[in-house]
């Protein structure tokens, strides 16, 4: 439990001194925000900030910081030290940046904005890839909620269909209607829900105080089944350090927020407090796996994510405080996965110069949408291993998204004359991370460890080295041009 407390004040100390060195660097100031010089009654809508907070809260979570951090925690204390500096110097530095920046080009969607400083050819690849990621975020944001859902109801794979098909009746709507006419009313709430049972749970564990591992006692891998400390651990835990995800859901909010300065709060805090809650559900796992938690509450180890969930909200704070835990971690991932897809409507729409105002058009979109993220959801379900599977795929592309952002987001930097070193360090891990992994994995090439890290040190120094040479051109070129 010290690990746990050290890594919590981390995490607080992280938000007040590096974000705003970061917020230092971006310098936002008062000109009009898209909300205000854009709005349609649709999308760009001016909303309350703390709205906007519980908001971006709940799409980015989703069950990624909770269902990641479960699994993450197998592999030891080194979970902790992911989640923090992962937290601090990449994931809230890449959610800031790319939400400010969609504001400096009017709300534009992630693949715009990667086009604008990586070039034409990367925006085509980024539209396939984000829009293929949001969809796999809306299968798996159906798909864990559902499984939750349908144990309660009576632990067959015919309720897990019924409520798969409830939920994105409910999708096809949030998707399709103005932003504050649904999200902007109950999102609050549910995120509200999410935060309470963070910190509920979090007293059990004060309460509790039980001996964990702790990183005195060294960082070797407890679970050697779920694969090598790197890559598996950064892919693995995801929403809670780092996540691609995010910079697609940035820009909804970015098209809400009356103020840039804002950005700080609304979009660095929001994925500190996502990296609290893995935080917290990092140590529960690991009280859960390696301190006896399992044995308390009768339930064996081998559970899978979303059933340790159930157990142990239900298990701790009773039939009333695990109902409220329950809808928290069964509203977050759906609240994200219809934001994934509202997302994607966006992306495309802005591709095809299709304009959103009419009903007519959002539904030209939404359908074709919805239908091809049914068929991945349900082609997986029929899989007992299901869930497993779309979240490797989940994991994988959604640390790969991040690395097209912070790339794009070290160019702009570079660009501006401003200390990009804040963006290239977390640009060039992530890349070395994203290969190691698919050279690695076993749903993929397979390759031995020492493959994956050679190749990791070699696309490591590669990188930095092709953006010095970049960086050394583009200096000359601007020089010439002055």
């Amino acid at each position: 439990m010290i690990t746990f407390v050290l890594s919590l004040v981390a995490l607080v100390v992280g938000y007040f001194i590096y974000g705003r060195i970061v917020e230092r660097v971006f310098a936002p100031d008062d000109r009009p925000t898209p909300a205000v010089s854009m709005a349609d009654g649709v999308d760009y809508v001016v909303l309350p900030g703390w709205k906007i907070f519980m908001i971006q809260f709940l799409n980015i979570a989703g069950t990624g910081p909770i269902f990641g951090a479960i699994m993450g925690a197998k592999f030891g204390p080194s979970a902790y030290l992911w989640i923090v500096f992962g937290c601090i110097f990449a994931g809230a530095v890449h959610d800031y940046l790319s939400g400010m920046l969609s504001q400096r080009h009017g709300g534009a969607g992630l693949p715009e904005l990667v086009g604008c400083y990586l070039g034409k050819s990367t925006k085509k690849v980024m539209l396939v890839f984000s829009v293929f990621m949001l969809i796999m975020v809306g299968a798996v944001f159906v798909y864990s909620p559902a499984l939750i859902l349908g144990t309660i109801c009576g632990d067959s794979v015919t309720w897990v269909y019924v409520w798969c098909l409830i939920i994105f009746a409910y999708y096809f709507l949030a998707t399709m209607l103005p932003v504050d006419k649904i999200i902007g009313k109950i999102y609050p709430l549910f995120a509200i829900a999410m935060l309470f049972m963070a910190v509920a749970l979090m007293v059990v564990l004060f309460v509790k105080w039980p001996q964990l591992p702790e990183l005195t006692d060294g960082l070797g891998n407890l679970s050697p089944k779920s694969g090598p400390i790197f890559p598996c651990l950064f892919i693995t835990i995801a929403c809670g350090a780092i996540s691609g995800f995010h910079a697609t859901q940035s820009p909804l909010m970015a098209r809400c927020m009356a103020n840039e300065k804002q950005g700080r709060p609304l979009f660095y805090g929001a994925m500190i407090t996502e990296g609290i809650v893995a935080l917290i559900w990092a140590t529960i796992s690991s009280y859960f796996f390696y301190g006896g938690a399992a044995q308390e509450l009768g339930v064996p180890l081998t559970l899978q994510a979303p059933e340790v969930v159930t157990t142990v909200s239900s298990g701790w704070l009773g039939m009333f405080g695990g109902a409220l835990a329950i809808l928290g971690v069964v509203a977050a991932p759906i609240t994200s996965g219809d934001t994934a897809l509202r997302s994607a409507r966006l992306i495309i729409a802005e591709f095809l110069n299709f304009e959103q105002h009419t009903i007519r058009h959002r539904i030209y979109i939404c359908i074709p949408l919805f239908l091809v993220t049914l068929g991945f959801l349900w082609f997986n379900i029929a899989d007992e291993d299901g869930f497993n599977v779309i979240w490797g795929w989940f994991g994988w592309a959604n640390q790969t998204l991040a690395v097209f952002t912070l790339w794009a987001l070290t160019v702009y930097l570079a660009r501006k004359s401003k200390p990009y070193i804040i963006t290239l360090i977390p640009a060039m891990f992530m890349t070395a991370v994203c290969v190691a992994f698919l050279l690695v994995s076993k749903n993929s090439f397979a390759l031995s460890n020492v493959a994956g890290y050679i190749a990791a040190v070699i696309v490591l120094l590669l990188s930095g080295v092709l953006f010095a040479f970049w960086h050394k051109k583009y200096c000359r070129i601007s020089t010439d041009n002055d």
